[in-house]
């Protein structure tokens, strides 16, 4: 199996809005087709926002389509290591974890928190 992708929630909205560049939509086009993995955090943020009723349908259709991966211990414990040593935002911390205990790439243009984390791997689709 190739490499496995968890797909942060501003990359999801950049996809479903259609903001992305082509190449950065073809490759999320790829990861969407098969059932993509999304932290529990990033459904929480995305189905919080209030967004118009066609959008937000839009997005419940998404989440209902993906993998919501839920908080385990592991994630949990991952995610106080990454507080500590980094000391970035909780949500961030956790889709962090998320993805360094599942061992997927993160999908997202958010590099300024993630990038300083120690064997987490970024993929911004806006920069393919």
């Amino acid at each position: 199996m190739g490499t496995q992708y968890l797909i942060d929630s501003n990359a999801i909205i950049d996809y479903l809005s259609g903001v992305l560049p082509s190449k950065g939509m073809d490759f999320l086009d790829e990861i969407v087709n098969d059932i993509p993995p999304v932290s529990v955090i990033s459904k929480i943020e995305i189905l919080g926002y209030t967004a118009p009723p066609s959008a937000y349908q839009l997005l419940m259709n998404f989440m209902t389509d993906a993998e919501i991966i839920q908080l385990s211990e592991a994630i949990v414990s991952r995610t106080i290591e990454i507080r500590k040593a980094y000391k970035i935002k909780l949500p961030d911390a956790i889709i962090a974890a998320t993805a360094l205990v599942n061992g997927y790439t993160l999908v997202s243009r958010n590099l300024g928190d993630f990038e300083k984390i120690e064997g987490l791997i970024i993929i911004d689709p806006h920069s393919l």
